[in-house]
């Protein structure tokens, strides 16, 4: 992954920042507790796509 297109992502939902988990391949985001799977080095920055980072706490990404 671009390290210069890493530092101009963000979260789609909040606009934070996002940390690249490079063993999982995924752009996480700690205020939404959403991980971004990134796919043939191709970040997938769509929400129904996402994965909750915490188990036993529901996100809803589209219910803000």
């Amino acid at each position: 992954m671009d390290t210069r297109l890493l530092e101009i992502l963000v979260c789609p939902l909040c606009k934070g920042p996002l940390e690249h988990d490079r063993a999982a391949q995924e752009l996480i985001c700690h205020a939404d507790k959403l991980a971004y799977p990134i796919r043939d080095g191709i970040p997938v920055m769509l929400a129904n796509e996402a994965r909750q980072t915490v188990e036993g706490t529901l996100v809803n990404p589209e219910g803000r």
